[in-house]
C-alpha cells in the first residue's frame, strides 16, 4: 500500500508480514460492502492507493482518470460496467437505478476517457448484456455498439459468453400463448473494439496462447459458469475465466490492462498471474480494499 490511501486505510485490517513482505489482509464486512443505497454524486478524481511490481490500484471515478494519468498507454481495457440494472453498489458515488437516457451519456463520458488513455492499436473488451429488462426491453448491447463508435473507438467482432444461467427466466409472458411471449437470452456480450489500427506489429515479442487456446477461443462463443457474488463479495463480478482468455488473445507479455471498474479485483488479479501490469480503478473504498486483498493472496500463494 502507498500513500494516498486515507480512503481505504479503515477497512484493511493488518498482521503480521509473511516471508515475502506482503500484508494478510482480512475479508470486507459484508456491512461495508452495502451500508446504503446508492448515492448519486460526482466521483472524485482517482487517487493511488496501491502498486506492487506489476499492479496498480486507484480510488475514484474512472470517467475523470485522464485528469491524473494522462497519456497511460494502455494496451488492452478488459471491464464491465455497471449495467443500469438498480444493482446496490454501496456508497459508491454512482446510482445504477439513474434513467436510461442519463447512463448512455455516462457511458459515453467514460468511453471517450478510455480512448484518451489506451494507446495506439489498443483495445478495449467490454462485456455486457445482449440486452436488459428494468424500465422495458433495452438493446443495451447496440447502444453499447453505437456509442463506442460515435467516441472513436472501431468495432473489430463480439464474443458470446454462454454462462449458462437459466435462473434468470423469471417471468414467461403470455404463458403456452403467442399473445406476448418472453424470450429470455442466457447469454452475455464481449463487444471487442480497437483504437486507430487493430493489428499490432510483434516487434520481437511473442504471445503465450497456446495452440488449442487459440483454436478454441477464436470461435465467437465461449461456454463458462459465471462467478458467485456472495462468495466473491461484490454484487455483479465475473469469472477470472473471462479476462484470462482475453489477456492471452489479445496482448503480450508485459503489456498494460486497463480495468476502470476493478470490483472485486478480477481482471487485476489475471493480469498478475499471466505477467502483464494492470491498472484498476473502482470507485467504491470497499472494493478497492477487496482488490488489494485479492491481489495480495495471489502474491502470497507465489511465495509460499
Amino acid at each position: 500500500m502507498i500513500s494516498g490511501a486515507a480512503t481505504i486505510r479503515p477497512l484493511l485490517a493488518h498482521s503480521s508480514l509473511d516471508p515475502a513482505g506482503l500484508h494478510r489482509l482480512t475479508a470486507v464486512a459484508p456491512a461495508q460492502l452495502d451500508p446504503n443505497a446508492d448515492r448519486p454524486q460526482t466521483g472524485d478524481v482517482p487517487e493511488p492507493v496501491y502498486e506492487d511490481a506489476l499492479a496498480r490500484v486507484m480510488c475514484g471515478d474512472s470517467g475523470r482518470l485522464l485528469e491524473v494519468v494522462g497519456t497511460l498507454g494502455a494496451n488492452l481495457v478488459i471491464t464491465s460496467p455497471p449495467y443500469s440494472l438498480g444493482v446496490d453498489y454501496g456508497q459508491a458515488g454512482y446510482a445504477d437505478d439513474q434513467p436510461y437516457a442519463r447512463y448512455l451519456d455516462w457511458v459515453r463520458t467514460w468511453a471517450t476517457t478510455l480512448l484518451n488513455v489506451a494507446a495506439p492499436g489498443g483495445r478495449a473488451c467490454i462485456n455486457i448484456p445482449l440486452d436488459t429488462n428494468k424500465g422495458g426491453k433495452r438493446a443495451i448491447y447496440a447502444d453499447y455498439l453505437r456509442i463506442f463508435q460515435d467516441t472513436g473507438w472501431e468495432y473489430q467482432t463480439s464474443i458470446v459468453w454462454n454462462e449458462q444461467n437459466i435462473s434468470r427466466r423469471t417471468a414467461w409472458g403470455s404463458w403456452l400463448s403467442p399473445s406476448a411471449p418472453f424470450v429470455t437470452a442466457p447469454v452475455e456480450m464481449i463487444a471487442v473494439f480497437y483504437k486507430g489500427s487493430f493489428r499490432r506489429p510483434a516487434s520481437g515479442r511473442r504471445g503465450d496462447i497456446t495452440r488449442d487456446e487459440f483454436l478454441a477461443w477464436t470461435l465467437g462463443t465461449w461456454t463458462f459458469p459465471g462467478a458467485n457474488p456472495r462468495r466473491v463479495g461484490h454484487p455483479a463480478p465475473f469469472p477470472e475465466e473471462l479476462p484470462r482468455r482475453l489477456i492471452k488473445l489479445y496482448s503480450y507479455p508485459g503489456d498494460l490492462i486497463l480495468d476502470p471498474f476493478a470490483g472485486s479485483g478480477t481482471t487485476l488479479v489475471a493480469s498478475k498471474r499471466l505477467g502483464r501490469a494492470s491498472l484498476g480503478v473502482e470507485i467504491n473504498p470497499a472494493f478497492c480494499a477487496l482488490t488489494i486483498r485479492n491481489l495480495q493472496m495471489v502474491a502470497l500463494a507465489a511465495a509460499s
